[in-house]
């Protein structure tokens, strides 16, 4: 039986060089389809250069693909939601969005099928995608990901640990911590710190370290925080090790400096890619790449042992 991540990176390939040979006279150089707009809308927070390799990739596919892109974020429910509403209201010829927040953002899904707008999901949602009534879905399991999460604890010899959530009620980041819970042997809490607020988030992990010295792992939700858990660790004369979900430069010099001890890579770049490019391959010849499966993109742990490798690609803003 083939791996599902194989099958379905195989299927997208497939896909891909079907369009590239049909549409655009066998070369994937410059697509020779009409001019879409494209929307992509995500949860990002404003200074997360986790979404700014999306948006990368986003922008290497819509060039590819000749056509526009518009990229809008908000972290809120609330305002992911209305965006969806306003690109709507221009007439988009696609949507590509993270579901991270399902309640608020289905209703708004479904006007904008109603409208006849593709809408494909992308980076949160992998549970939810199917019901909200989205054509597709890109990104990592992030239950999967968490498990394999515990499962390395468990190999190292963990006992007690905190994960580390930064956006209470995101869907994606409460099945990171749930998966861990999954197959972790040892005692989890999940911390909650109010959003991007880097000095109250160390704050409450020095709080936690001193509170239980038996921690003996951070793992972060997104990479951002994990130079914040490393210092808070320090502060706290702790012993703990940090690991992260996500992958940014800076999350790649610290694992080389040995201070970050792994990063969960989903892949960002791919998973903006892909998103742009499933919907002009729809657009441009009713394809649908995944056959009702999610197209995975991830999680593969990026170490000390692989950085090397990796480290080339972050150099240019694309992992």
């Amino acid at each position: 039986m083939a791996h599902p991540n194989r099958s379905a990176v195989t299927a997208a390939a497939a896909g891909v060089a079907l369009a590239c040979s049909v549409l655009a006279g066998g070369t994937c150089a410059s697509a020779a389809a009409p001019k879409y707009a494209f929307a992509m809308i995500t949860h990002g927070q404003p200074g997360d250069t986790f979404w700014d390799i999306i948006r990368k990739g986003a922008e290497a596919a819509a060039k590819k693909d000749n056509v526009r892109l518009i990229y809008l974020a908000n972290p809120a429910a609330s305002g992911e939601a209305q965006l969806i509403t306003n690109v709507v209201q221009q007439n988009v010829d696609g949507i590509a969005l993270t579901l991270a927040f399902p309640d608020a953002e289905a209703p708004m899904v479904k006007k904008a099928q109603a409208a006849g707008i593709p809408v494909i999901g992308f980076n949160a949602g992998t549970d939810d995608w199917k019901k909200a009534g989205l054509m597709g879905y890109v990104g990592q399991d992030e239950t999967i990901a968490g498990e394999a999460v515990g499962d390395k604890l468990n190999g190292e010899g963990v006992k007690s640990a905190i994960c580390v959530d930064q956006q209470q009620g995101a869907v994606q980041l409460e099945a990171r911590c749930d998966g861990i819970k999954k197959t972790f042997k040892g005692n989890l809490f999940v911390l909650y710190v109010p959003g991007y607020d880097m000095s109250s988030a160390q704050s409450r992990i020095v709080a936690k370290l001193q509170q239980d010295p038996s921690i003996g792992y951070v793992v972060t939700l997104g990479a951002p925080f994990a130079p914040t858990a490393i210092s808070a660790a320090q502060m706290a004369s702790s012993k703990a090790k940090v690991g992260t979900f996500d992958l940014t430069p800076r999350a790649v010099t610290l694992i080389q400096q040995g201070k970050l001890q792994w990063a969960v890579d989903q892949q960002p770049f791919v998973e903006g890619y892909l998103a742009i490019d499933f919907l002009w391959l729809y657009k441009s010849n009713g394809d649908v790449v995944g056959g009702g499966q999610p197209v995975l993109t991830g999680p593969a742990f990026v170490t000390k042992q692989n950085i090397d490798e990796v480290a080339k690609f972050a150099k240019a803003g694309t992992r």
